[in-house]
């Protein structure tokens, strides 16, 4: 089981995740995001790769279009 906190909740997975994975879940796929893991911006190339640990501090944006 590993704790991480997005954008300052806490949730819980039963093992380690992708960042991918974890975008998916979100329901995010396809959108123009940024995603930020312990300070250090992750690229969008990384995602697939990255796995998040145990206490990883997420901060996740979605752009947001309009004018």
């Amino acid at each position: 089981m590993i704790t991480v906190s997005i954008n300052g909740a806490t949730r819980q997975f039963p093992e380690p995740v992708s960042v991918a994975a974890l975008i998916e879940e979100m329901v995010l796929t396809g959108k123009r995001i940024a995603l930020e893991r312990n300070g250090e911006i992750v690229p969008r190339s990384a995602f697939t790769t990255e796995q998040l640990a145990d206490g990883d501090k997420l901060e996740v944006v979605v752009a947001v279009g309009g004018g």
